[in-house]
């Protein structure tokens, strides 16, 4: 018998902000926190996944994964197009990265967070698991200050002059990556910094929405899609701009995307390409690093940090929470 609840859409997405939707990061995170440093990536990440998926099918949604660990021949996790939800309230798509940064929590290493996007059904990018070329900087800018197409020396000398400092004083956050040594030659060779991540590129987006605080100007490179549509959402929340494009390099990508509702191999999209509508955007810490303080197993508490926005009212609230149930983690 299926369950009624009458409670107004905007009421439900706003409880779900509050609560719920941080609920489901935080015990991500903490059951990935249990395996920190024990060098086994899949075992944190499939806990990262069952608990997530549990916490999800207690929602009071209808809700579907668009953005997730695969198609489902392919991954036995939370797979595109898994329906998850009590199968009551809002018809929502959810994007997921249950553990992003899997080898910095194996190894111990700053940066992992679990982290999860929510927003109206049919307004998130139905994106294959595939890479993306991106580029993101944060709000306060002319729309279309930077550009995918553009080298990245130009788009570092254009970001400089739309701020009113020279190209010296820009920072620029990319993956430390072989396939991305052009990218650092030519950002380098205005004069402006690189500085390099090993992982977490969602992470890594959000960075630039607040240069002030960390330094970060811009962020450029290729990653993985579902991370871009993960970074687009937040960006949707806190304000800024990425643009993308999927790399469909092979026929069997081509074909895979098509089935996905891709029709333009080469588009280019923005932050309303992929994230448009309501939407929230969650993440709590695994490991401590400079977006999110770690999980911390004291005695008889445990203590996570969890950053959750929402679209529609700009709002960002920084949750610390103390969990002393320790039965239901």
């Amino acid at each position: 018998m299926s369950t009624h609840i009458s409670v107004p859409p905007t009421l439900l997405l706003e409880r779900i902000l509050t609560l719920e939707i941080v609920r489901v990061t935080e015990r991500a995170a903490v059951s990935a926190a249990r395996l920190r440093g024990h060098g086994n990536e899949k075992a944190a990440d499939q806990a990262a996944v069952d608990a997530m998926r549990r916490e999800l099918n207690k929602l009071p949604i209808e809700g579907t994964i668009v953005i997730g660990e695969g198609e489902r021949d392919e991954a036995p996790m939370l797979f595109i197009g898994e329906k998850v939800g009590l199968n009551a309230g809002p018809r929502v798509d959810i994007a997921v990265d249950p553990l992003e940064g899997t080898t910095l929590c194996a190894k111990n290493m700053p940066g992992s967070i679990a982290t999860m996007a929510m927003a109206d059904g049919g307004t998130l990018l139905h994106a294959p698991d595939v890479y993306m070329e991106k580029i993101a900087v944060g709000p306060g800018y002319q729309r279309g200050v930077v550009e995918l197409d553009a080298s990245p020396a130009d788009n570092v000398r254009r970001l400089a002059k739309a701020k009113g400092v020279e190209p010296g004083a820009i920072t620029v956050l990319v993956l430390d990556r072989p396939r991305h040594a052009d990218i650092i030659q030519s950002v380098r060779s205005t004069g402006a910094a690189v500085r390099l991540i090993t992982d977490g590129d969602v992470a890594g987006v959000i960075h630039c929405a607040s240069p002030d605080e960390t330094g970060v100007d811009m962020y450029i490179g290729t990653g993985g899609a579902p991370e871009g549509v993960l970074a687009a959402a937040a960006l949707r929340c806190i304000g800024g701009q990425m643009q993308c494009r999927l790399i469909l390099d092979t026929e069997e990508k081509r074909e895979r995307s098509h089935k996905m509702g891709i029709t333009d191999p080469k588009k280019i999209y923005g932050i309303e390409d992929m994230a448009r509508g309501d939407c929230l955007f969650a993440a709590t810490g695994v490991t401590t690093g400079s977006l999110l303080s770690g999980v911390k197993f004291r005695k008889d508490v445990i203590q996570t940090e969890t950053v959750v926005m929402r679209s529609v009212t700009g709002t960002v609230r920084w949750i610390r929470a103390e969990h002393r149930q320790l039965e239901k983690f």
